[in-house]
């Protein structure tokens, strides 16, 4: 359980490698087919790594956790809202991929790399505004309609497959559309906070899924994480003056991205606050804000003191995966880089499988 898996090597990236599932080949295709060249990457903080790929396989190497929120349709775009807002807060805490083809990257590598490797924009199309498919977005908004029509006015489909329902004639017999053309095309733009229209049991909905966070390190520090973000979403999205009318969007975008660099050591934008360490703003403001949530939600005070203490104690100490993992390759920085990886990789593991958080491995 692990954001990239850092004993992969270039070879491993090779379009041999990709699934058997003939969707995946064909996405590879249409993104070089509009690209119009090779895919590029290029991410560097400690080190730097350059190369190219000609498929998407670099994405395979991304592995992440995803939660899902249900909301009522009038209340989305304040659950949407939330969730951008505290993106980069989660990633500070839960960043787990600072390595990549043996080198030292961002905290949380996994984000350049996603964006990077499914961006269907060649660089003239980047000059021009064009946006990427992989996409914080650009506002607030006040309807998951708001969504949903940019994926249809930014972004091309991808996959050109149709379906024979007439969702109005659906509706008007009393059934529920299944919307397949706009779930597929959804399904090809990945905001890193996802609209989900899905039906169960016969019955519509919305969910937000929250794609932020890595896999791992361990399922207690992922119930941990899952746990703040249910907490705190609740708590923002319920509040009476929603933070995001207390700040701008580029501010959220920005605290994303500095989060998925510099990890558990960054800095964040909050309003009333102005720039603090993550770790200091999820002590002094949010962590009781995702207690409360929680109980709100009707969880066992038992069960929120258990798993938020978890998430106290990693910003008390300072370590969460990605930190964990930097700090003992440091211990081992006289051997080779490679044998360096394989041998934390084990101590990882170890760790993994005894399901004891990560602060204190």
């Amino acid at each position: 359980m692990i954001g990239i898996l850092p004993t992969l090597t270039a070879e491993h990236l090779s379009l041999e490698a990709i699934s058997s599932n003939p969707r995946y080949r064909l996405l590879s295709e249409q993104v070089l087919r509009a690209r119009g060249e090779d895919i590029s990457i290029d991410i560097g903080r400690a080190e730097r790594l350059r190369t190219t790929a000609d498929s998407i396989l670099p994405e395979a190497a991304c592995t992440s956790t995803q939660l899902h929120v249900q909301t009522p349709p009038e209340k989305f775009a304040a659950y949407w809202n939330a969730s951008q807002v505290i993106s980069g807060v989660q990633l500070a805490l839960g960043a787990n991929s600072p390595y990549l083809l043996g080198k030292e990257l961002w905290r949380e590598t996994r984000v350049p790399l996603f964006e990077q490797a499914t961006d269907t924009r060649s660089e003239e199309l980047k000059a021009q505004g064009v946006r990427p498919r992989v996409w914080f977005g650009e506002r607030w908004i006040t309807s998951v309609f708001d969504l949903f029509e940019e994926n249809v006015r930014y972004f091309p489909a991808l996959l050109p497959i149709t379906d024979d329902e007439d969702p109005l004639v659906v509706l008007e017999a009393g059934g529920t559309p299944n919307l397949s053309e706009l779930r597929l095309h959804n399904g090809t733009v990945y905001r890193w906070n996802r609209p989900v229209y899905d039906i169960a049991g016969g019955r519509p909905h919305l969910r937000v899924e929250n794609r932020v966070l890595a896999a791992g390190p361990t399922v207690a520090d992922t119930i941990a994480n899952a746990a703040f973000y249910f907490g705190l979403v609740r708590s923002l999205a319920e509040n009476e003056r929603p933070v995001w009318s207390q700040m701008s969007f580029s501010a959220a975008e920005e605290n994303f991205h500095s989060a998925a660099r510099d990890g558990i050591e960054a800095e964040v934008y909050w309003p009333g606050v102005g720039r603090v360490r993550a770790t200091e703003l999820v002590m002094r403001r949010l962590l009781p804000m995702a207690r409360q949530g929680l109980l709100d939600w009707g969880v066992g005070g038992d069960v929120v003191d258990h798993y938020l203490d978890i998430i106290e104690e990693r910003c008390l100490r300072g370590v969460n995966g990605a930190e964990w993992f930097v700090q003992r390759m440091a211990d081992r920085d006289d051997q080779d880089r490679y044998d360096a990886i394989r041998a934390v990789l084990a101590e990882y593991r170890e760790g993994m499988a005894a399901n004891r958080p990560v602060h204190s491995w």
